[in-house]
């Protein structure tokens, strides 16, 4: 019995440890939790973990998931921003039912809160300026000098507490701190600010409040009054966590939440910062904050990322104490595991030359079945049209070809896929040199499926017939930092990848293709998967985003962890 218990222990990671004590010995007897995003900014890779962390507790105890907007700062929130993240946390699948919440709604709650805690004595208004506040604070070697405003009286605190919410003070003139300890090592807890005057529009509340609380001391409040259980966050607060726990016991709340935290999700090359986002997009070199060479949640959705590939990539990863990097191969390797059962492989030709087959009957089109996923046949096939004159990619040619090429070259001879052999007969070429027409003969005796069994080839080929091809645009994309030279220049500036998107106007495809809708993805043979864009993709004019490559250097090992091999 004792060893069945240790054993579901260590299946469990340590929130999950954490919880399961709190629950047997009573401290909760339910559970829970919250996604708490501030709406200043587009979600990203980080906050999916964040999101089905949370999401996933509550579900696997039975519980409850809230989501709630942070929205305490109004100098950087934008309605935009929590539209966006609505759309975010429910296409990763993440059910918060009725439960859409907003800090701004507790704004009378967390003043009577404040107002509680200046006539216990626990706090003061205070006349320093910011500078002259992060001077008395001190630093971790030296202990903090108290402000000459600590030890006003309450009534007076009551009396310009009520003066700033009346707005009779300008920004910055007065603030309210908590009075805690100025000689604390942990420097959270030397007095800090937990009211401020603001003077802007507030996305939620309009122009009702000039004042506004802090984030440390409303985030505890908010999830006080949500009842939330596990307040669960990244490392960052874990400094912070002596204050949190102080705000909901000084304010009187009656089984308070516990805070527990986890290492965040840090990907290797990627950008996530909202300043270096911001900038990206204001400077034109992406088309906004769901340009698919970002690792936005919206960036993510738009290149063609599944929810399904977010949550195999956040259960790989894991739950840690640890802050650690993470490749970013194995998000490639999540959303290629998710999509190789799912998705039709479809001819297209990005880099295309004629071929034509000159002893293939002129005006003649026949329809060949050719399945849709050789390793999923419950996806059936389809018909595509053949004929003389096809395209294919310009490297299935060379004049003169290297050792071991067993592709399209004078004299060999191939397999069109699905289709049949052809050998090739030479090439016309253009005035600088360059191939534009590619010759062949082809044996009516080797149609694919025919039970032909002569001679074999080496080489197999994809195709589109020209006739009936759809003109498509395709972008494909790499990271959008200097993966070489690094994330970041000496000045602290981005060092952007100037490949980072290729733009292919002139593709062929297949005409199954034509009639997609924006979202839809697909396998393009040897090319990689491609997702039709929702931004730029119109029925006249099709563009197609490769989500990514099909070779990839990223291997789980037995253990399910990442064993590095370059592939052949």
């Amino acid at each position: 019995m004792e060893e069945n218990r240790e054993m579901t222990d260590s299946s469990r990671n340590f929130i999950e440890q954490e919880i399961d004590r709190d629950l047997a010995e009573g401290v909760y007897d339910h559970v829970k939790t919250r996604f708490p995003p501030e709406p200043n900014g587009y979600l990203h890779i980080g906050h999916a973990k964040s999101i089905l962390l949370n999401y996933g507790l509550a579900q696997k105890y039975g519980g409850e998931f809230n989501l709630r907007f942070d929205d305490t700062n109004p100098t950087k929130e934008k309605e935009e921003f929590v539209q966006s993240i609505i759309e975010d946390v429910k296409w990763l699948g993440a059910d918060f039912e009725e439960r859409l919440f907003f800090a701004s709604n507790y704004f009378q709650q967390m003043y009577e809160c404040a107002v509680l805690l200046i006539k216990k004595g626990k706090a003061f208004v205070c006349d320093l300026s910011a500078e002259e506040i992060r001077e008395y604070r001190g630093d971790f070697k030296t202990p903090g000098k108290e402000s000459p405003y600590r030890n006003r009286s309450i009534e007076e605190n009551l009396r310009l507490f009520e003066e700033m919410k009346e707005g009779r003070y300008q920004d910055g003139e007065k603030v309210l701190r908590a009075k805690i300890d100025m000689a604390s090592p942990n420097i959270n807890m030397r007095d800090p600010v937990i009211y401020r005057v603001a003077r802007m529009s507030h996305h939620n509340t309009g122009d009702t409040w000039c004042i506004y609380p802090m984030y440390d001391f409303a985030h505890p409040i908010e999830d006080a009054i949500e009842h939330i259980t596990h307040s669960i966050c990244t490392l960052e607060f874990e400094d912070h966590r002596p204050l949190y726990d102080w705000v909901v016991k000084e304010c009187g709340f009656e089984n308070p939440p516990r805070q527990i935290e986890f290492a965040k999700l840090y990907l290797t090359n990627v950008v996530t910062g909202k300043r270096y986002i911001k900038k990206l997009v204001e400077d034109a070199v992406v088309d906004g904050w769901d340009d698919p060479r970002l690792v936005s949640i919206a960036a993510l959705r738009r290149r063609g990322y599944t929810p399904e590939s977010l949550k195999k990539f956040v259960e790989l990863v894991g739950v840690a104490k640890a802050n650690s990097s993470v490749d970013y191969a194995m998000l490639e390797y999540c959303i290629r595991e998710d999509l190789k059962l799912k998705k039709a492989r479809m001819m297209a030709i990005l880099y295309p030359v004629k071929l034509v087959i000159d002893n293939y009957p002129e005006g003649r089109t026949e329809e060949l079945l050719i399945p849709n996923n050789l390793e999923n046949e419950e996806l059936g096939e389809r018909k595509v049209p053949f004929g003389r004159e096809l395209y294919i990619e310009r490297e299935d040619f060379m004049e003169e070809p290297p050792k071991k090429y067993f592709r399209l070259f004078p004299g060999n001879e191939v397999r069109l896929m699905g289709a049949y052999f052809v050998t090739c007969t030479g090439c016309e070429k253009d005035e600088n040199g360059n191939v534009t027409v590619v010759h062949a003969t082809y044996d009516p005796e080797t149609k694919s499926g025919s039970g032909f069994a002569g001679r074999k080839v080496k080489g197999t080929i994809h195709w589109v017939a020209a006739d009936t091809a759809v003109k498509v645009e395709c972008r494909l994309y790499e990271n959008i930092v200097d993966e070489e030279k690094g994330k970041l220049n000496e000045d602290g500036s981005l060092n952007l990848n100037p490949n980072s998107l290729t733009v292919l106007k002139e593709c062929y495809a297949e005409p199954a293709l034509a009639d997609v809708k924006p979202g839809d993805s697909f396998q393009f043979m040897r090319d990689g998967y491609f997702c039709v864009d929702s931004k730029d993709s119109r029925p006249d004019h099709l563009v197609f985003n490769r989500i990514v490559s099909l070779k990839s250097s990223f291997k789980l090992n037995k253990q399910g962890t990442d064993s590095r091999k370059a592939d052949n």
